[in-house]
């Protein structure tokens, strides 16, 4: 399928001008609102959630909050390999007697004595410290003594230091990430209540494309086929199957209203060429067309619609980076709520370079970061996030940003959001992260 975008920067600068009346009539949605829409839906339906074994839960989000369920430590633990020692030393060690982790409780330990203890272990009652093997000596008197200054509950790790039960661990909405389901097993969780995840439906149109091979006679490679269902999951999503479908407005009609997931994603065809089927399938299907269009370079022909009242469509523009920009315009917004994930703070950050922009539209630009992606970029987005405002370091723009391009999204951290008119060397732009280079929210699981 076509696109009708302009492909490139230096020709997109030659529309500047007044618009054409055809231009001001279009239903084009303005793109902040757009995303305000897709939200609004994700959140308006009611998430289905589930229980699961915790080996089950990686990458879901929590659908409660995640209370623990014992003291932790849910008794007083020793921190280090050492000995255990009631009172004042020096201390008459016990022969023969070892406290182990995963033992029962020990005999008490009165005043002046000493017991090997192993880390992990349950520190027998009456015990004031725990010494550490290397800052201890023994001597031939059997009696322990201490290299170093003791105080009363040395590496002793007390019941309840971490968490008392019942107190609230992690709040609704948190993914679970590895060590979130560390903390679930150290807080006595065999399952997790987790919301489902949505489930979608790629359907990639056109007769032009290739799924192998070199492009050749016409005929183009599928990029969006192969990149498509790792983006969705990464936003949280369950891609059901991806599906291939030629310019046929029968074969499209049935893939979608056949269809069982709860979001359709179909690439190309959604302008109005003569084999741009998406909107008469839409009106045919008797859906609710709820963005048509957004103000948004590259992505414009965009779209949003709702199926039934629990299913909707988002049409992606067949050029690659154009369905990228869908992606994080429409898609992201609508399937981070059916998950039931919450938003990311603002993140906003200066661009080193003049960016040119669309004249009546936002733009978004593949950008990296000046610091480099290992450090600046991490550094520059926590920052940014935590203080809901710039972060540390720059954005650079990058070339190969034409709505047909993937070659700068493939190195890009993000793109920025460009503002009608342009950006200025140092003027800062919100950020949308690539889920791979974004925080655990948003990481491939």
């Amino acid at each position: 399928m076509t696109d009708p975008e302009v492909d490139g920067v230096d020709e997109a600068l030659a529309l500047v001008g007044p618009p054409a009346p055809k231009q001001e009539q279009h239903r084009a949605t303005p793109w902040t609102e757009a995303r305000a829409v897709a939200a609004r839906l994700g959140t308006a339906r009611p998430t289905r959630t589930r229980r699961v074994g915790l080996g089950q839960a990686l990458g879901g989000v929590l659908a409660e909050p995640l209370a623990a369920l014992t003291d932790l430590p849910s008794f007083d633990t020793s921190a280090m390999d050492g000995w255990a020692v009631a009172g004042p030393g020096p201390w008459q060690i016990r022969e023969g007697d070892s406290v182990l982790a995963g033992h029962a409780q020990t005999p008490p330990l009165p005043d002046g004595e000493a017991v090997r203890i192993a880390t992990g272990a349950r520190v027998p009652p009456g015990a004031t410290a725990v010494i550490r093997s290397e800052h201890s000596r023994t001597d031939t008197t059997g009696h322990l003594h201490a290299q170093r200054e003791v105080t009363h509950g040395q590496d002793i790790r007390p019941r309840g230091q971490e968490c008392r039960s019942g107190d609230q661990l992690l709040p609704a909405g948190t993914p679970v990430t590895p060590a979130v389901l560390g903390l679930a097993a150290a807080a006595g969780y065999d399952e997790l209540h987790t919301v489902e995840r949505p489930r979608v439906d790629v359907l990639v149109l056109g007769d032009e494309l290739l799924t192998a091979g070199l492009p050749h006679d016409g005929l183009i490679r599928d990029a969006l086929g192969p990149m498509l269902a790792p983006w969705l999951h990464a936003l949280g999503a369950d891609v059901i199957a991806t599906r291939r479908i030629g310019d046929d407005a029968d074969a499209l009609y049935a893939a979608v209203t056949d269809s069982e997931a709860d979001v359709v994603i179909t690439t190309g065809g959604t302008a109005a060429g003569p084999v741009d089927h998406v909107h008469p399938v839409l009106r045919k299907a008797g859906a609710e067309l709820l963005v048509d269009g957004v103000k948004v370079r590259p992505g414009h022909p965009m779209l949003l619609a709702r199926l039934s009242p629990a299913t909707y469509l988002v049409g992606l523009p067949g050029n690659p980076l154009a369905a990228v920009s869908g992606l994080l315009t429409l898609a992201e917004p609508l399937l981070r709520g059916l998950a039931g994930r919450r938003a990311r703070a603002p993140y906003t950050a200066a661009v080193r370079d003049e960016v040119h922009g669309h004249p009546h539209d936002t733009r978004l630009v593949p950008v990296t970061h000046a610091a480099g992606r290992a450090a600046g970029h991490a550094t520059g987005r926590a920052s940014g996030r935590a203080s809901g405002h710039v972060g540390s370091g720059h954005v650079v723009p990058l070339h190969y940003n034409g709505p047909a391009m993937l070659r700068g999204i493939a190195v890009a951290d993000g793109l920025a959001v460009v503002p009608p008119g342009g950006a200025r060397s140092g003027d800062v732009l919100e950020i949308l992260d690539l889920p791979w280079a974004a925080t655990t929210e948003g990481c491939f699981t």
